[in-house]
């Protein structure tokens, strides 16, 4: 119970929490109000005292107080405990003569006897006021705070935060191993550890808690066959083919506790369904194996009377009737040992000797003899397992029990080891003897069975495993596992016509309710002395520690009560089991006295909600017809003027105690009561008056939702379950209605389920705070809603299947022709109502609840006022409740409509077009729709549903899919048709209504019944009068049926008015999917297609870009062969610029071919890199063969320029070799020379003729030999080939990627087209691609999306250039060349492609250095172009740009330094070098440096030779030998400091000081790109030699070109650049043409001639 209760702001103390106390039962008793300060919030009563608690966490106690050191030992009125001020205690609990509290922060304190260590206080025998006490876990130094306290005699229990169960004091109900008693300290009771403790109790002697079981997932374990404690098997059973051998001999030792005379002999378990009597002289104990974690119990039917169905062979009890005779009902499973079935396997083994005994009889078939008979007993259930297991196997296991008897069975299977229990024997015949004379009464006889089956036990000690051979390995009737029988057992088990189905909430509720709502999967644990029965286990003996009560397994107990020496459990169903003591009547029933749990006996539709046990009674509280609670009283009867004393002569009255519970008559004067207890001999109620109506509200909504439920477990048992287990079910319903049923049964089941949670939760709330706040209702509506919801569709798919007239038939078996049973649980007094439309009614009941939740909480709300948030709160509830009333009606009034039309509906369509979850919404069998144009005896009939329009015709059926059908009035054409077009992906029906109505009746049905499919609302049609028309976009799924492209393909995506439009998935029944964007029905967009190829086993995968359901733009194409195509598209075919990689994929360079496609055919100038030979084609093609100019350079070293015809070298050509050996001539083949031609030596010698023959392996010559003159120098020089005139000219090559890129400008051909539209396409561009590329982010770095943020704004691109939009247009190009989404970005990074791919690998030949750079040169051509035209107004190469006005002058020469230009001018030169080149060659500088390095290969190495000969000189002796002038050395100035600025004095043998930072800036220039850069450097390099010889000279000084060249040619040397050669021929061919006259190019000029000086550099 949690103490925490708040009363109500603004109460006066004078009407909640009020406390009502008196003496017992006797029929003057008057309860006497004690008056206290403030409301009480809880009670606790020890044997002759009390505690309270009182709002505002102060403590009272009342009664006698020995442990106080005063004078008055009783306390008349109660006294305040003031050692507890100051702290905020929120609950109370008393022992038989102590007490504790537990204060705000989970601290304990304890106070009063002492003697037995129950204060938890070393070394004192009572303890005056309260003490703390602190839990310590010994793992660290932490208290362990605590929620719950509960005292017993001589101990104490606590409930920690952790929901782990400490204890303390003296006694085996303490559940510790303790090795001696009193335990001062509290202990963890490790048996409880890990699990989930929800409430302890505590008896005098004994202690019970309330433990939650564990979880869904604990069902999927597997079953335990070991013990824990000493590795025995536990249980088996094997099913032969002619009989069936069970055997649980396990007995594990561990845990018994110890007694003063030691038994000779450990006893055989008496059968759990057979209590002991109390013979106290011979109370053998028996062993009770500790609990090792025990198979967690699944979370299963919460109301569990019905299991009995599967184990006892008689009815289960209904929840209302009266309880079945004591024995022959007892719950099944009750058992001492921790697994879930040991006794009763036992017990079985014990019915099966005596069976043996009985054989003839069974033989005779007189199996009545093991069933249980009304007079007589019950024997375990077991008894009727053997006799149904005997039923079962027929006439063979008759014979054969005549054959053997059990014993020769048992000998026969099992292997003998006779020392497992040494003279067990005796004892234990005796002991069984002695408990069959007393209380057997068995039709079978009493022989000497118990000396046989004791043999036989002592056998199946060492039972070997056979739970695993037989063919139904099972775990007996475990209520841990449900019913795991063979079906053949079960079936003959307990009735006939029974299946076993568990009717489970599956995964355990609600989804939220494990942690929002209080759990109904619980189990009782109890331990402590059991001389009483108060255990609970079945028997009288003592447990040490916590053992679980089987047989109140999946009884849904949500409170537990011990008494003195009796126990109780309140159920979520609002019953009451007792156990334990009943000498005075306090068990409520007249067992006496019971070690099994009963049920109380109470009047039909009385329901407990509160129960508390004293001494020697019981107080319970319960909710009778009026909403007041009642309070009924069980136990001792107390004469007037006494309280309780007298006890001796007590007993002796005859009326001394109550028969069974007993209404206190004074009970409706006390108010409304929220809570009782009793403890000692006295009673206590805490009642409040009913405070604005809201005290009453809250009970009576407490209270329909306890009658609710018990409602719902009524028909759950005595309806659903008897249906689901009748074994023509299925037959009778068919498969498919069978499955709707259970799903049924189940959804009744979980609503069940919630419901019973609720109630809980509601009674604890009135235990607790009686707050609207904590309503669980409230803050969790929606569970509620969905449920129901649920539920009522459930209820609905079966009832439009027919389920329920199905029902009629079968059920006659369970209810009779007259089913009075169904029209008690409806309460209707129809006559003679048919079963079907009762079936129909009980089912539909609980959808009426949802009223009654929406009355009470409007009777709640009516308690507040207007303007507070509770009202609101629960105004917005009741109106949710109340319009999901009102929905599940008209659902209802759906199914029952669908219902009937299909009665009527002819026979052969009814079973292609019911489904369950469809539902009726409009037809035209009153010929209220036809189609246009029809014949005359054509039958048309229209059939809306929820799902989809049906057209019927003859004996054909079209179905539409509601999700992909659109539907508008046709246009108004002709007034007098009512037409309505019908669009559906591959029809378009135009429909006619018969009048204008009809036609806006239809019209509006359709569109609601498709908005509400795409809404998925649920089939709630008609629910909104809106005339709200669907989307004509939408999400829906379809498969197409006609034939053509799409035949049996489907396609899930975005629709447009019937066709697919937006993005979506196609998926074609052989395996080809594309997915990706579609318009107007096509695919069009960005998509990805995969194919399988089935030849060779793999898919081919294109992804990119579609037009009208053709590949169309970019892409990338992988076959299925390894090839893989990148590039454009057109109409499906590869077209415009693309590349194809060839060869298996894991070869690490397979052949390339880049260029130009027409048609899926190489066509234009194309490159093609053919690895296995080595060779590499740069020139035209024709129809996938080379054909017109090209040039090959192979790995070797050849080079061939020249014709090509038919894929050959064939014409004139050119063919180089590395040694520079040259031919001229005419080619027929690949490197085959054939007719005239010249062949050059390198040396200069020629032949001239005709050649015949392959290149290197060869050569037929007819010709003349000339060796030129050795002075005829002008004649060499005319031999040396021009070469480049039989390759492509720059400019036709990549005329593809250029074509591409003025068509995504929009425009047609090169520079035809309008600006503005350019803009357009280039935004639109951006845009597009940015958004396919956010949704896969990773692709995008942050600066790239900076810059394509950068690149939004459109520049300003019309209006005279002046310098400031120069550099604007300049640092545009430059971020749009940076990103490949935009055009001019694309075009880049595809020409750098084409450039590396020609011209590295076998490309990087030297002689293909003059093609590179004119290669370059035509991009910058063509590039600058397009930049021309998206900004018209830059003027053309070479142009003039204005300077501005002086203003801005510094501005300038601050811009143009960095932008490393020329020196200002009067004006800029446009050029597209200037503009471009700093984007480009960066990109392209690799290759095309290579080559350089390549062709000056020579020059460079005798030009680094000399640098490095001449380095090793030093300074000074370096300067005289290149003839600088003295007056420009640095002097030696040997006494003095250096003069400031003036550098180091140079001592002769110094090196590298001299013009050192002029050396260094020369040597930058290898870190550039650009000839502008380079050229840059050069300048800085002079300046700083200037300010350096300024600054020796202490004066200005103009330089002569004489003076400056030496100087130059030093730093030139000492800067040691390695390719000096092909830094200079790189700018000297890509220099801008209007530099090469100013100031940059004379200093060009001086570092070329610094080069040529070099290398002639003679050194003397």
């Amino acid at each position: 119970m949690d103490p925490q209760r708040q009363s109500s702001e603004g109460d006066d103390g004078g009407e909640r929490g009020l406390l009502h106390s008196w003496g017992g039962y006797s029929y003057a008793v008057v309860p006497e109000r004690l008056l206290l300060p403030r409301p009480v919030l809880q009670v606790a009563l020890g044997a002759q005292h009390g505690v309270l608690l009182v709002e505002g966490g102060q403590v009272y106690s009342f009664g006698e107080l020995p442990w106080k050191q005063t004078q008055v030992l009783r306390a008349t009125q109660p006294t305040l405990e003031n050692a507890l001020s100051g702290q905020r205690v929120v609950g109370v609990a008393a022992g038989s003569f102590h007490s504790g509290v537990v204060t705000e922060d989970g601290g304990v304190h304890m106070w009063g006897d002492n003697a037995a260590g129950q204060c938890g206080l070393s070394g004192l025998s009572s303890v005056p006021n309260p003490t703390p006490v602190a839990l310590l876990d010994p793992g660290g130094p932490h208290t362990v705070p605590v929620l719950e306290l509960a005292c017993g005699e001589r101990h104490s229990l606590a409930l920690s935060a952790q929901r782990e169960v400490w204890a303390w004091g003296s006694g085996c109900q303490l559940g510790l191993n303790a090795p001696a008693f009193p335990v001062w300290k509290p202990q963890k009771v490790e048996q409880l550890a890990g699990r989930c403790v929800l409430q302890v109790a505590c008896g005098a002697s004994h202690s019970l808690a309330l433990v939650r079981c564990v979880g869904v997932e604990g069902m999927q374990r597997p079953p335990v066959d070991k013990c824990n404690q000493c590795n025995q098997l536990l249980y088996t059973m094997t099913d032969k083919e002619d009989h069936v051998i069970i055997s649980d001999s396990h007995y594990c030792p561990v845990g018994v506790e110890a007694r003063e005379e030691p038994p000779p002999t450990q006893t055989l378990k008496t059968s759990p369904s057979e209590p002991i009597l109390p013979s106290h002289s011979s109370s053998a104990p028996t062993p009770a194996p500790p609990t090792p974690e025990p198979p967690p119990g699944p979370v299963s039917d919460p109301q569990d009377s019905q299991k009995a169905c599967l184990t006892n062979g008689v009815h289960p009890p209904s929840d209302s009737d009266p309880p079945p005779p004591p024995k022959a009902a007892a719950p099944a499973a009750v058992k001492s040992s921790p697994y879930p079935d040991e006794r009763e396997v036992k017990e079985y083994l014990r019915k099966l000797s005596d069976a043996s005994q009985a054989e003839a009889k069974m033989a005779a078939g007189a199996l009545h003899a093991l069933q249980p008979s009304s007079s007589g007993r019950s024997s375990s259930a077991l008894n009727s397992l053997v006799a149904s297991c005997a039923s079962a196997v027929g006439e063979r296991v008759a014979s054969t029990y005549e054959a053997l008897s059990l014993k020769r069975m048992m000998n026969f299977y099992l292997p003998a080891r006779l020392e497992a229990l040494g003279g067990a024997a005796d004892g234990t015949a005796e002991r069984v003897r002695r408990e069959e004379s007393v209380q057997a009464k068995k039709s079978s006889s009493t022989g000497d069975i118990h000396e046989e089956e004791a043999e036989g036990l002592r056998r199946r000690l060492s039972l070997p495993g056979l739970l695993s051979q037989g063919r139904y390995a099972v775990h007996l009737l475990s209520s841990s596992y449900g019913p795991l029988l063979s079906p053949r057992l079960l079936r003959k088990m307990g009735r006939s016509r029974t299946r076993g189905f568990a009717l489970t909430p599956m995964g355990g509720g609600v989804p939220e309710d494990q942690e929002v709502f209080p759990t109904l999967h619980t189990e009782v644990w109890s331990w402590g002395h059991g001389e009483h029965g108060e255990l609970g286990h079945g028997d009288n003996l003592a447990r040490l520690q916590p053992l679980c009560i089987k047989s109140l397994n999946k009884k849904e107990v949500i409170r537990v009560a011990a008494g003195a020496h009796h126990s109780l459990a309140l159920t979520a169903q609002s019953q009451v089991y007792s156990w334990g003591s009943n000498l005075c009547g306090q068990l409520g029933h007249m067992e006496t006295p019971s070690t099994v749990p009963r049920l109380a006996k109470l009047s039909e539709g009385i329901r407990v909600w509160d129960a508390s046990a004293g001494e020697r009674h019981t107080l319970l509280l319960a909710d009778g017809d009026c909403i007041q609670p009642i309070i009924y009283y069980s136990g001792q009867q107390v004469k007037e003027g006494e309280d309780g004393g007298g006890l001796e002569e007590e007993e002796e009255h005859v009326g001394g105690y109550t028969q069974q519970p007993v209404l206190l008559p004074f009970c409706m004067n006390l108010g409304y009561v929220s809570s009782v207890v009793a403890g000692g001999s006295r009673c206590v109620a805490l009642s409040d008056r009913n405070v604005m109506g809201l005290i009453a509200s809250l009970h009576e909504l407490a209270s329909a939702e306890r009658k609710f439920y018990c409602k719902l477990c009524d028909v759950k048992s005595q309806v659903i379950r008897p249906l689901l287990e009748l074994e023509c079910l299925s037959s009778a319903l068919g498969p498919a209605v069978t499955e709707l049923l259970q799903t049924l049964a189940g959804r009744f089941s979980l609503l069940a389920h919630l419901t019973g949670q609720h109630a809980a939760s509601l009674t604890a709330d009135l235990r607790r705070g009686r707050d609207v706040k904590s309503l669980l209702i409230l803050d969790h509506a929606s569970i509620f809603l969905d449920l129901y919801n649920d539920y009522c569709s459930a209820v609905g798919n079966f009832f439009v299947m027919g389920g329920f007239h199905a029902l009629t038939k079968p059920s006659l078996d369970i209810f009779g022709k007259t089913p009075e049973l169904l029209q008690r649980l409806l309460e209707c007094n129809e006559e003679n109502p048919t079963t079907s439309d009762l079936l129909v009614a009980l089912f539909y009941l609980p959808t009426q609840h949802l009223h009654e939740y929406g009355r009470l909480l409007l009777k709640l709300a009516t308690c507040f006022e207007v303007s507070s948030s509770d009202y609101q709160k629960l105004q917005d509830s009741c109106s949710k409740f109340e319009a999901l009333a009102l929905q599940l009606k008209r659902k209802r009034k759906e199914a029952e409509c669908t219902f009937h039309f299909w009665k009527s509906f002819p026979g052969k369509m009814t079973d292609s077009l019911r489904k369950p979850h469809r539902r009726l919404i409009y037809e035209s069998s009153n010929k209220s729709l036809t189609v246009q144009n029809a014949g005359r005896f054509s039958v048309n009939w229209f059939i809306l549903f929820n799902d989809s329009l049906v057209h019927a015709q003859f004996s054909t059926h079209h179905i539409f899919a509601l999700a992909t059908l659109w539907v508008e009035p046709t246009p108004d054409d002709d007034p007098g048709l009512q037409g309505l077009k019908v669009v559906a992906p591959e029809e378009t029906l135009t429909l006619l209504a018969s009048s204008s109505t009809e036609k806006s009746k239809w019209l509006r049905a359709i569109n609601q019944a498709v908005d509400q499919a795409l809404s998925g609302a649920g089939h709630d049609v008609g629910s909104s009068l809106s005339k709200s028309e669907p989307p004509i976009s939408r999400t829906a799924s379809y498969t197409f049926y006609k034939d053509g492209r799409l035949k049996d393909a489907t396609y899930e995506g975005r629709w447009l008015a019937g066709k697919p439009h937006g993005r979506g998935i196609l998926k074609w029944p052989d395996g080809r999917i594309y997915t990706g964007s579609f318009k107007n029905g096509l695919e069009d967009g960005f998509g990805e297609f995969v194919g399988p190829n089935k030849a060779l086993g793999k898919d081919d995968i294109y992804q990119g870009y579609w037009k009208e359901g053709k590949m169309n733009g970019l892409g990338t194409y992988r076959y299925a062969s390894g090839e893989v195509y990148d590039g454009n598209f057109q109409d499906g075919m590869r077209q415009g610029h693309g590349m194809l990689r060839s060869g298996k994929h894991n070869t690490s360079s397979p052949s390339v071919f880049i260029g130009q496609w027409l048609q899926d055919k190489k066509t234009g100038y194309g490159v093609f890199d053919d690895i296995t030979k080595g060779e590499k084609y740069m020139g035209m093609w024709q129809d996938h063969q080379r054909q017109g100019m090209g040039v090959v350079v192979t790995q070797f070293g050849l080079y061939y320029e020249g014709v090509f015809k038919d894929n050959k070298m064939m014409g004139t050509g050119i063919l180089l070799s590395e040694d520079d050996t040259t031919y001229e001539g005419e080619f027929s083949d690949d490197w085959t020379l054939s007719g005239k031609g010249v062949l050059t030596m390198p040396n200069g010698d020629y032949l001239e003729g005709s050649f015949s023959g392959e290149w290197g392996s060869g050569l037929k010559v007819t010709g003349s030999y000339f060796k030129p003159n050795l002075f005829d120098s002008d004649k060499d020089k005319n031999r040396a080939v021009k070469l480049g005139r039989l390759s492509v000219r720059a400019e036709e090559k990549w005329r593809a990627v250029f074509e591409e890129c003025w068509s995504q400008l929009g425009c047609e051909a090169p520079g035809q087209g309008e600006h503005c539209k350019a803009w357009e396409a280039i935004a639109v561009a951006l845009t597009s691609n940015r958004q396919q590329i956010q949704d896969s982010p990773d692709i995008l770095s942050r600066s790239h999306s900076k810059t394509l943020e950068g690149l939004e704004a459109i520049p300003q691109h019309e209006g005279p250039i002046t310098i400031e939009r120069y550099h604007s247009i300049r640092l545009y190009l430059i971020k749009a060349c940076d990103t490949p989404l935009h055009p001019l970005g694309r075009l880049v990074e595809t020409l750098v492609a084409v450039y590396r791919m020609t011209y590295v690998g076998v490309g990087a030949n030297r002689r293909l250095l003059p093609q590179a750079v004119n290669e370059i040169k035509s991009y910058l051509g063509r590039i600058f172009q397009i930049v021309r035209f998206l900004f018209p107004d830059l003027p053309e190469e070479g142009g003039l740009i204005p300077e501005p006005t002086e203003s801005l002058g510094d501005n300038e020469q601050e811009t143009s330094t960095e932008t490393r230009t020329e020196s200002p001018k009067p004006g800029r030169v446009v050029s597209s070098s200037a503009l471009l080149l700093p984007v480009l060659l960066p990109r392209l500088y690799p290759p095309l440096f290579t080559l350089y390095a390549l062709e000056k290969e020579k020059e460079d190495d005798m030009y680094w030779e000399c640098v490095l000969r001449l380095n090793k000189q030093s300074d000074l002796a370096l300067l005289a030998f290149l003839g600088v002038q003295q007056k420009f050395w640095p002097v030696s100035i040997p006494n003095a400091l250096p003069a400031p600025g003036q550098k180091q004095p140079v001592i002769s043998s110094t090196k590298d000081v001299c013009f050192a930072s002029a050396v260094e800036t020369l040597q930058q220039i290898s870190t550039t790109f650009t000839p502008s850069d380079k050229l840059q450097v050069i300048q800085l390099t002079f300046e700083e030699i200037t300010q350096e010889v300024q600054s020796l000279l202490r004066q200005d000084f103009l330089w002569s070109m004489d003076d400056l060249f030496p100087v130059f040619l030093y730093v030139v040397l000492r800067a040691r650049i390695r390719n000096l050669g092909s830094e200079v021929s790189l700018i000297e061919d890509l220099m801008d043409p209007c530099v090469q006259h100013g100031e940059h190019g004379i200093m060009f000029t001086t570092l070329k001639a610094c080069y040529y000086q070099i290398q002639h550099e003679k050194i003397t």
